[in-house]
């Protein structure tokens, strides 16, 4: 159930193609070998309003936030904390060469006591998939 939260402001949009940026972080997270593929779920929120350092419109961001079930090592999350923001950074390259971009991810665990969930995807993905 890892699920990817990116949050930016709305000059990106101009800059870099969010969508894609999603895909990115999808494929990134499935080639950690941590992260279950059916239960990765990346999304993209563009802020309505935001202030940035000096109040420079021109300043953006980009905050990823991934969040997952307790109960992998903490080596091995600081192997997929880096491997994903290393795919968002290096996507994000061009825009950032270019403009005033603050670029940040954090990953943090669940309890899976108090985080029910259920789902069918696994239901609908071919049998090699799932």
């Amino acid at each position: 159930m890892p699920h990817i939260t990116v949050d930016y402001s709305p000059n990106m949009e101009d800059r870099a193609d969010m969508a894609a940026l999603c895909d990115v972080l999808r494929q990134a997270a499935i080639d950690t070998g941590i992260l279950p593929m059916p239960g990765i779920r990346v999304r993209a929120i563009r802020a309505t309003h935001v202030s940035i350092a000096n109040g420079d419109p021109q300043h953006g961001y980009v905050d990823i936030s991934l969040r997952l079930r307790g109960g992998r090592s903490d080596e091995a999350k600081r192997a997929a904390s880096a491997h994903i923001f290393a795919a968002a950074e290096a996507f994000l390259a061009p825009a950032m060469a270019r403009h005033s971009i603050a670029l940040s991810f954090e990953m943090r665990d669940i309890d899976p006591d108090l985080s029910p969930k259920t789902g069918t995807i696994r239901d609908h993905l071919p049998k090699e998939l799932s």
